[in-house]
């Protein structure tokens, strides 16, 4: 039975690392270097309040398995409204709508030229040379049509309640060294300062001095299994 007038405990920077932690050990952290991804872009986003914290890190890039681009949504945080933090089957949102029209783009005797891409209904244009990789004729399409390919606020809310206060919002950050796949956000500058933007709400305590490596020419293994 619930206590009368409980109030949930206050965030901690070490609720939030250990969650994170948690999540990257079971392989279910945000990463750019993701065998079945092919980086295209990435976004984080960090809501609370006095008492709620949560954390969505979007990584989009184009899976060879699933044949299209994927934003695929890491969900974090102590007020979940559906799931278990990292991702689940809700988190993939897939983007490009005619990929049976790019089979060949880029290819030897393929399509060459501004080639049209269409996301959520619109017909975008992107450039494509003969011998590019299907991948790196979508990554032209960053940064003039980024915001088609993130979420959109109902897709970022979708395990979030809708009153949470968005806070922070990252372009572009440093997530970790690129020759250390073992790294857990714990002991990254980034995730360390994050944590106590979200235990205190002071949004100076992110104050990085690493170079931001979450683009995509920082993980070139990127999407090679």
């Amino acid at each position: 039975m619930a206590r009368t007038g409980y109030r949930q405990p206050m965030t901690t920077t070490d609720e939030v690392l250990t969650q994170l932690d948690a999540a990257a050990r079971a392989f279910h952290f945000a990463d750019p270097d993701h065998g079945y991804l092919h980086a295209i872009d990435a976004r984080l986003h960090a809501y609370r309040d006095e008492q709620r914290w949560a954390m969505v890190i979007e990584m989009v890039g184009y899976h060879s398995r699933a044949g299209n681009v994927i934003d695929v949504l890491h969900c974090f945080g102590n007020c979940l409204t559906g799931g278990a933090p990292g991702y689940g089957a809700g988190d993939f949102l897939e983007r490009i709508e005619n990929m049976h029209a790019l089979e060949h783009v880029g290819q030897p005797g393929g399509r060459g030229g501004m080639v049209p891409v269409v996301v959520r209904g619109e017909t975008l244009l992107a450039r494509a040379e003969a011998g590019d990789q299907l991948w790196d004729v979508l990554r032209r399409l960053v940064p003039e049509y980024r915001d088609l390919l993130l979420a959109d606020e109902q897709e970022l809310r979708h395990r979030l309640p809708e009153d949470l206060p968005r806070v922070l919002v990252l372009q572009e950050w440093w997530h970790r060294d690129p020759a250390r796949h073992d790294q857990l956000p714990s002991q990254t500058e980034t995730f360390q300062q994050l944590a106590q933007v979200l235990a205190d709400g002071d949004v100076a305590a992110y104050r990085p001095t690493q170079r931001p490596n979450t683009h995509w020419s920082f993980w070139p293994e990127s999407g090679t299994l």
